[in-house]
């Protein structure tokens, strides 16, 4: 009985902010609100404009560093050891790997935006 009310509950709300959203119109429409905006290019506009390769770069070097923490970081916890010293020492190498890939990022002028 309580699960049966519970998605009445649920699918009621639902239902009645659905409609709200629907009924209540945009009272701030200007043309920057309702334009297209796809990763700052204008998508109604020539494609064929000159692309920042700073910005490539950069962004590229924020998903390699990305993924290295979401991959590596749940290592050390993931070996499931019962071992302390291994588990921080294996951390530590983590850390020193992140901390050595972006002092050689910062080295090779990777990270600066004006040339």
């Amino acid at each position: 009985m309580n699960i049966i009310m519970s998605i009445t509950i649920n699918y009621l709300l639902t239902t009645i902010l659905i409609i709200i959203a629907f009924w209540i119109p945009q009272l701030n429409t200007y043309t920057e609100k309702t334009s297209p905006y796809e990763c700052g290019f204008d998508p109604t506009e020539i494609t064929r404009l000159p692309f920042s390769m700073k910005f490539f770069l950069i962004a590229i070097t924020f998903l390699l560093f990305d993924l290295e923490i979401a991959l590596l970081l749940p290592l050390p916890w993931a070996l499931q050891t019962t071992n302390l010293n291994m588990m921080t020492w294996i951390s530590i190498a983590l850390i020193m790997i992140l901390s050595l890939g972006l002092t050689y990022e910062w080295l090779q002028k990777g990270l600066e935006w004006t040339e």
